[in-house]
């Protein structure tokens, strides 16, 4: 099969992660894949030998997901947009997919609806009609009006064969988040969750009983690592602050020339995962991908959940996951080096958590369902 994966992440980087996961997964199953990413650039995400198609970039405005902005942070012009939906439409032409995968679309992204409808629609008339799917996570954010939501069933009935559900419904079924009627339910297909194929961490050091901060990069994360920062002035540990997003450099030199000695301040690591292995603790906010990450490690951590705006996807996440050891759960209007300090002490005297190796293996379990997805296909 030819696989065509359409992903635009906005604010973080976890829609792109899931992506190219997915897009890897299929590679080894002995299919074509290729990602259409429409998000700024990540360099420190594993892209393996996935071609990855490069769409003019855009970023939100923070939180203001209807505010687009450009590579160099200016609001974003129609003739960029179009730009983007003429390159879209030929990377489709080009690939001629046997199935179409929107990443988050039509849940989400709705402020690109019109690059979105155009490739669905360019799919849904050729006489070859590829497969078409839409991927999301375990917990969406929650339509504003039902309105918002029939609109998207209605998109769904129209042009989706299937969605794909990286969870498992047992732990985090979709209707916890968003409305599930009838006719979408029975185009449900739920995957698992899905994390990277290597979990084995290395021989190495780093991490060894260190405190591992990790929030992404730029204004979303900036309390997070202020506040690590002055609680680690009070704690002898070594804590590791990891900075990721396009001014990386610049952020980490501001925080090292206030960090105290104990504080290492570098760039976000493609080892991170190992560094969880290793370390006391992790602090971090809890999106998808940065959870199974510490489940997987059986990581005691400190769960800071984005709740910025009107986002409430990553506080469900964490309320359900502090119900497990060694996982407590700050907001952020209540963090302070104080009350970071006080979460980490209870770490240390919580039971020690295994680390996670059941229901992990959404990728290959995705390949599976669309593969017979599509040979049932007329």
């Amino acid at each position: 099969m030819k696989v065509m994966i359409v992903v635009t992440h906005l604010l973080g980087s976890g829609h792109l992660a899931r992506a190219l996961i997915l897009a890897r997964a299929f590679q080894h199953a002995g299919h074509r894949a290729t990602v259409v990413s429409g998000g700024m650039p990540v360099p420190v995400l594993d892209r393996g030998d996935v071609p990855l198609a490069q769409l003019p970039p855009l970023r939100s405005d923070g939180v203001n997901f209807a505010q687009l902005l450009d590579d160099s942070g200016a609001l974003v012009e129609q003739k960029t947009l179009n730009a983007r939906k003429a390159l879209l439409l030929h990377r489709f032409d080009e690939i001629r997919p046997d199935v179409l995968i929107t990443e988050l679309y039509p849940f989400g992204r709705r402020v690109l609806r019109d690059e979105f409808t155009a490739v669905l629609m360019a799919a849904d008339k050729l006489a070859d009609r590829p497969l078409i799917c839409a991927s999301v996570r375990d917990i969406l954010a929650p339509p504003s009006s039902p309105q918002k939501a029939d609109k998207t069933h209605s998109v769904l009935a129209r042009y989706y064969d299937a969605v794909l559900v990286h969870a498992d419904p047992q732990v985090m079924p979709l209707d916890a988040s968003w409305p599930v009627p009838d006719g979408l339910r029975s185009k449900l297909h739920y995957t698992g969750f899905m994390a990277p194929a290597d979990t084995t961490p290395p021989h190495q050091t780093a991490g060894e009983g260190e405190i591992i901060v990790s929030a992404g990069g730029g204004d979303v994360g900036a309390q997070i690592f202020d506040t690590a920062l002055r609680a680690a002035q009070s704690d002898a540990r070594v804590w590791r602050v990891l900075i990721g997003g396009a001014q990386a450099d610049q952020r980490i030199a501001q925080l090292r020339a206030n960090a105290p000695a104990n504080v290492i301040v570098e760039a976000t690591r493609p080892d991170f995962r190992a560094l969880l292995h290793r370390a006391a603790a992790s602090v971090s906010m809890c999106g998808y991908n940065t959870a199974i990450d510490v489940l997987q490690a059986g990581c005691r951590s400190v769960f800071i959940p984005f709740d910025a705006g009107a986002e409430v996807e990553q506080t469900i996440r964490a309320t359900a996951l502090a119900k497990l050891p060694g996982i407590e759960v700050l907001r952020s209007a209540d963090l302070t080096p104080d009350s970071l300090l006080s979460a980490l002490r209870v770490l240390e005297h919580s039971p020690d958590r295994a680390p996670a190796t059941d229901g992990f293996d959404g990728a290959r379990e995705t390949v599976r369902h669309v593969a017979s997805l599509r040979e049932q296909s007329p």
